[in-house]
């Protein structure tokens, strides 16, 4: 298993290193090819025999290189082969140092180019600034792989054929761009928080990302209020980490969380935020889920939560977007305020909708909802529906667990849950 520590310094010089070859070359498309399989021979070359003296000067050597590969093999016109060979990588003469952060900045931006469609600008950041794999960014737009590795094949080809350079996008860029980075940025976040797959309950490293880039837009973007409702979202959010997860890594739900171990000063940070952001115009999406996160958070318990409040929030979310996930989030705050039948009714509208119909966060709700309403039986059946689902080996011994507890003769006392299987999030998150 690669070191944590080269994991986590390929994954910040990344974006510096792709940035770089794009600047020189303009080629987004085969550089960021390049940097992908640099990241890669480094990741067995040094952890092996151990770190270069410079670290990003070896990767975009080797970056290079590759491209240069990549350009002859596809033919790539002589004179910009040529210019490949002769760039001698010691210096960087030609164009004026960027702090690192704004090479970040400006490749997020890149990324969201008004040549691609949001789907596309959405999928390119998630890879080449976010560093998600073509299947973890397939699962958070719940389509196949293959049709995720078309569509970013063709952003690469649609940034190419436009000639984007690197650049500082103008004012009047930026702000046609924003809604689809700040989305971007989400998606980051919440698959950092709650990975799709693999045997970590979530990624530090990708909410930390997130967290940072959107410190950065919002550096630039101080008057803009989901921006500052974003950054809110993902602090209330994050702040419970410490306590969302057993030392084996099975998941804790919110409900038993020691809310003791909650990260305080960023929940102060997030609610100030808020509270900055929603006067100033009507609330977005990204400011009515912080707005939720912030209820859970201030409540001392599940029981001292405000549920009326929360879901009447959900609803109001609903009329802005209609997707499933929130659908699910609406149902659990129902089944808290109106009973778990009710919420059980608002479920079943969801699962209407056939894209969740594979997805185990529909049938670990659906089987909270029912061991609320004491169908034990089919509460036990839709956790291991759930099971079966999850490719995340946390969720799946979790609810395994939970459907194994349910089958356990005189574990049911018949005075409701012996354990809440918790909600998702708008992302899916348990907690």
């Amino acid at each position: 298993m690669m070191d944590k520590r080269i994991e986590s310094l390929l994954r910040d010089l990344a974006p510096q290193v792709l940035t770089a070859v794009v600047r020189r070359y303009g080629n987004f498309g085969s550089a960021e090819d390049a940097v992908q399989e640099a990241l890669v021979e480094a990741s067995t070359v040094w952890d092996e025999r151990g770190l270069p003296d410079d670290p990003k000067a070896w990767l975009i050597t080797v970056a290079s290189r590759r491209l240069t590969d990549i350009l002859r093999r596809e033919q790539a016109r002589r004179r910009r082969e040529e210019k490949v060979a002769r760039w001698t990588l010691s210096n960087d003469r030609g164009s004026p140092p960027e702090a690192v952060g704004d090479d970040a900045l400006i490749l997020l931006f890149m990324c969201c180019h008004p040549a691609l469609t949001t789907p596309s600008q959405i999928a390119l950041t998630l890879r080449a600034v976010g560093g998600l794999t073509t299947e973890e960014v397939a699962r958070a737009f719940l389509v196949p792989v293959d049709t995720m590795t078309r569509r970013i094949s063709r952003a690469k080809q649609s940034i190419l054929d436009v000639g984007v350079g690197f650049r500082k996008p103008s004012e009047d860029e930026i702000q046609g761009r924003l809604a689809a980075v700040l989305h971007v940025l989400y998606l980051i976040f919440n698959e950092g928080y709650s990975a799709t797959s693999g045997p970590f309950l979530y990624r530090h490293d990708l909410c930390a990302d997130a967290i940072r880039l959107t410190r950065m837009v919002r550096a630039q973007f101080a008057d803009e209020p989901e921006v500052a409702g974003l950054l809110g979202l993902m602090l209330l959010t994050d702040a419970r980490r410490p306590a969302r997860a057993t030392p084996d890594r099975i998941p804790i739900p919110l409900a038993e969380q020691d809310r003791t171990l909650w990260n305080r000063p960023q929940i102060t940070e997030g609610i100030a935020l808020l509270n900055e952001s929603l006067p100033r115009s009507r609330p977005g999406p990204y400011q009515i889920q912080a707005a939720i996160a912030a209820l859970h958070d201030e409540a001392p318990s599940v029981e001292e939560t405000d549920w009326p409040q929360i879901e009447a929030l959900y609803r109001k979310l609903l009329q802005i977007s209609a997707n499933p996930m929130v659908g699910l989030s609406h149902a659990v705050a129902v089944a808290h305020v109106e009973g778990p039948a009710a919420g059980l009714a608002r479920v079943e509208r969801v699962a209407e909708d056939h894209s969740l119909e594979d997805d185990h966060r529909l049938h670990s709700v659906r089987g909270h909802l029912l061991e609320m309403n004491g169908d034990i039986s089919s509460a036990a059946a839709s956790f291991e529906a759930a099971a079966e689902r999850t490719t995340s080996l946390p969720h799946q011994r979790y609810l395994n667990a939970q459907a194994n507890r349910l089958r356990q003769p005189g574990r049911w006392t018949g005075n409701g849950p012996q354990r809440s299987a918790g909600a998702p999030t708008i992302g899916g998150c348990h907690g």
